[in-house]
């Protein structure tokens, strides 16, 4: 039963001999070319005040140190993730956000090159940023081994948070889609569609909820090392 649920998640299916599901991760590059040539309509105006939305964010995030250009890569790595949960809403469609494979392939790196930046360009800082303001003497080789422990399980962290939240409401829907073919009552299928209409709307506020998370926690972590 257990495998039977979980293959829902599993990339190896494959056609001709080839793994498809992975292809869902980059279809927006296909809606991209259009943004250039197409007359700017409704969908275009609302997306570009979301990016600049988005842009004053991080900015202020990044703070003055923060260099020219920054905010783009994680206005990226946002619209990245937030295109494929919501891709992963739609039935057939693979949804690579579920997979560690993906995620900890987006977190880890951002999380190296922050700490290789940090540590060669900074390293006074980066010393002193093991040992909070104000922690007593006894404390400070603690404080050091917790430090060093959270700093070294971010990636992993990142990686998980959002793995784990787009299993769990997919999980949830499944369990509900696969109850529903064998009930026979009328009300108990009309709670179960309701329920299932309703998680449909959670889980697009957590698509985009997770997206926005992942790439504010990267741009904390970036500031953290300037």
């Amino acid at each position: 039963m257990m495998t039977n649920l979980f293959s829902v998640f599993d990339p190896s299916t494959t056609i001709l001999n080839l793994s498809l599901n992975w292809l869902s991760t980059f279809l927006g590059l296909l809606l991209i070319p259009t943004s250039f040539w197409l007359l700017p309509n409704r969908f275009q105006v609302i997306w570009n005040n979301i990016l600049i939305t988005l842009h004053k964010e991080f900015k202020t995030l990044l703070g003055t140190s923060g260099h020219n250009g920054s905010t783009l890569m994680f206005i990226s790595l946002f619209s990245l993730i937030m295109f494929n949960n919501f891709l992963g809403l739609f039935p057939y469609i693979f949804t690579s956000t579920s997979h560690l494979t993906l995620t900890l392939a987006l977190a880890f790196p951002l999380w190296l090159s922050f700490m290789l930046y940090g540590w060669i360009n900074h390293t006074q800082h980066m010393f002193a940023h093991l040992v909070p303001q104000g922690t007593p003497a006894v404390l400070m080789p603690f404080m050091v081994c917790i430090e060093t422990i959270s700093n070294v399980i971010r990636p992993g962290t990142l990686a998980v948070r959002l793995t784990a939240n787009m299993i769990a409401g997919h999980l949830l829907m499944t369990l509900l889609g696969n109850t529903g073919p064998m009930t026979t009552n009328y009300l108990i299928l009309s709670l179960i569609l309701t329920t299932q209409i309703a998680l449909l709307v959670l889980e697009s506020a957590v698509a985009i909820i997770q997206s926005y998370v992942f790439a504010v926690l990267s741009t904390l972590y970036s500031s953290e090392v300037n």
